[in-house]
């Protein structure tokens, strides 16, 4: 097994030269093992994205023009913003894992979704609980394979979380915003493809890291379990979903972002296993007379999946969020 060696060098924005070294194995026995092996470069890119946001923010003082452009990027990838918006987004599947038969072959078949989340905050006195409370459904219209052959278009599950956001830590002391609440999946698919015909109600949490300017990090974690069934044959479910939750400011007004990879593992034995990542760019707009909005689009790309006979290969997102800052007065802030 051969070893090849990279020599990576970046420059920052303050003339500052960071360089590092790292070796990589050309051949493995597994791609489950390649991928293993990858992540140990995972420590030196979370360094980098340090030091870059490091140097950057004790070399240079944003204007006011520029602090509102990286407080609406972070406002418009964070989960736990009060920030009042409505993310539309679209994600393209032209490649999908599947069997092949005579009559029919899923991995040639396009499928995509669309869906659309309001994202609404609850600012005390307006909430029972002496916390921001944030309530954020997802509707959802899915392009899934038929089983008669081809696809259909239908509409999906909606899934809704609603979370507290806790005064602890101190967010300007420490940078961290956490929440916690409980999540919700409604048997709403309009075709038992579409949906998984079951009532699920379980934990969320969700953590937020923007101590550094520029840098957000962060994830929800949501654990729906399954109490009720539309009908006797649909499976129960016990699903574990993480989403990694990434943004870091480029240059003016573009940013470079990662949130629409939901990982997910099933609890019960032969479930689902699939792991995507993603990573894109977008770009905020501020025009007189019109909402603050950002537009992205990134790609995602299936890195790991066990138990799955049909997932998504490769996917395209194209996704549009609009702010409604108007409201915060309205809804108690």
């Amino acid at each position: 097994m051969s070893r090849r060696w990279y020599h990576f060098i970046i420059q920052t924005e303050g003339g500052k030269s960071l360089s590092f070294v790292a070796g990589v194995n050309i051949q493995a026995r597994s791609p489950r093992r390649l991928i293993f092996k990858s992540l140990y470069l995972l420590p030196v890119i979370l360094w980098l994205i340090l030091e870059i946001g490091g140097s950057s923010d004790a070399q240079t003082a944003p204007t006011a023009q520029q602090s509102e452009e990286l407080k609406l990027e972070q406002d418009f990838t964070n989960p736990l913003s009060t920030l009042p918006q409505l993310l539309v987004r679209d994600s393209y599947t032209p490649a999908n894992y599947g069997p092949c038969t005579p009559s029919a072959c899923v991995r040639n078949y396009e499928t995509n979704q669309l869906i659309v989340r309001p994202l609404i905050p609850r600012i005390p006195p307006q909430t029972l609980l002496p916390f921001n409370q944030l309530v954020r459904p997802t509707f959802a219209l899915v392009t899934v394979p038929s089983s008669r052959g081809g696809t259909r278009t239908e509409f999906g599950d909606l899934a809704l979380f609603d979370v507290a956001v806790l005064p602890w830590p101190d967010r300007k002391k420490t940078g961290l915003l956490v929440g916690i609440g409980p999540t919700f999946v409604f048997p709403t698919a309009t075709s038992k493809s579409a949906g998984q015909g079951a009532w699920q109600a379980g934990p969320a949490l969700g953590a937020i890291y923007t101590g550094l300017r520029g840098l957000l990090v962060g994830f929800v974690l949501q654990n729906p379990v399954s109490f009720a069934y539309t009908s006797p044959n649909r499976t129960a479910q016990n699903t574990l979903q993480f989403q990694p939750v990434f943004a870091l400011h480029l240059w003016k007004k573009w940013y470079l972002r990662s949130a629409e990879a939901n990982w997910m593992m099933g609890w019960r034995r032969h479930s689902p296993t699939l792991l995507p990542l993603s990573l894109g760019i977008g770009r905020t707009f501020i025009q007189p007379g019109l909402p603050p909005m950002s537009f992205f689009v990134t790609g995602q790309w299936m890195v790991y999946r066990q138990y799955a006979p049909i997932a998504p290969q490769t996917t395209i997102n194209f996704g549009i969020t609009v702010s409604f800052p108007q409201f915060q007065a309205y809804w108690g802030q």
